[in-house]
């Protein structure tokens, strides 16, 4: 076993407690054993020209003792891949951070597991050719618009006020998903539905309106990058069950795991940054059955 996986094997285990682990989140969930999450959500940092250190692989998915991936229109995925790079360079280095985070969390899916890659406007185009392949196109799901209600002032273009959610599973034809499970909400139209389907609200579609976390509410927690609660609220309810580990190795100010653990289910949050660990002590303090390790 090499250090690195030596390492993480000792940070987590699937009886343990729910984790938060701080380090390079690559080297952590190497260690991990296959097939242990039921649901992954990933909020990389988003492709802004910083430059990214690279970790070259070689592993491409495989299943069932398949070898590489035919992808879109049976093109193999470094094809693919290299289709897409050649057409924007700043991607590439973007990609080469992303790519071997993405291959290791097809791994870490169990069978009926589902992974929610969150993205803005910059990648998620790239990112969907990408996924299929990798993931195979069978496997993608949904495209998840989330809208919100804040920034983005521009007068030459159309604002920009979303995020993309690209929804894929590891196994298309038994895969876990419970919409009877969602938290409805209310008609835009009510007085177009009876009185009765007002009442019970609807079922979120594939296009999600949803504030930010308010500065002054009691979510915010000063992360930068915090995300609502709400939003993964969703994501959690219907892609996985109570007892069921949930991973995001991008974790920041915790929301995966505070949504979990609210809803009966153990987690597992890897964040390399001091600031982000600071920050999740805090918002689990009264849960002294959460591990920190790292």
């Amino acid at each position: 076993m090499s250090e690195p996986a030596a390492a993480a094997s000792g940070l987590w285990r699937p009886d343990g407690p729910s984790t938060i682990v701080r380090g390079d989140n690559l080297e952590v969930i190497a260690g991990l054993p296959s097939s242990a999450f039921q649901l992954i959500y990933l909020d990389p940092p988003f492709n802004t020209g910083r430059s990214q250190a690279r970790q070259r692989t070689t592993a491409v998915r495989s299943e069932a003792g398949a070898g590489s991936v035919i992808g879109f229109k049976g093109r193999s995925y470094e094809r693919i891949k290299g289709d897409i790079l050649s057409y924007d360079d700043r991607f590439e280095d973007y990609w080469g951070f992303l790519e071997p985070r993405l291959i290791e969390a097809w791994r870490l899916l169990a069978d009926t597991g589902t992974l929610y890659l969150h993205l803005d406007y910059r990648e998620s185009h790239y990112a969907k050719v990408l996924l299929d392949a990798l993931f195979g196109r069978e496997s993608f799901l949904n495209e998840i618009v989330w809208a919100y209600d804040y920034g983005a002032k521009a007068k030459n273009r159309w604002p920009a006020k979303h995020d993309t959610i690209l929804v894929y599973v590891k196994n298309p034809a038994d895969y876990y998903f419970d919409s009877s499970a969602v938290d409805r909400e209310p008609y835009m139209a009510p007085g177009l539905v009876t009185p009765e389907k007002a009442e019970l609200g609807k079922l979120p579609t594939d296009v999600w309106w949803h504030t930010i976390v308010s500065p002054t509410g009691r979510e915010k927690t000063g992360y930068p990058t915090q995300k609502p609660e709400g939003v993964l609220r969703r994501i959690v309810q219907a892609s996985s069950r109570e007892g069921d580990w949930v991973l995001d190795f991008f974790a920041g100010s915790g929301t995966t795991g505070a949504v979990a653990a609210a809803l009966g289910r153990r987690f597992l949050l890897v964040d390399s940054s001091a600031d982000a660990v600071a920050v999740m002590r805090a918002r689990f303090s009264g849960q002294p059955d959460v591990l920190f390790a790292g």
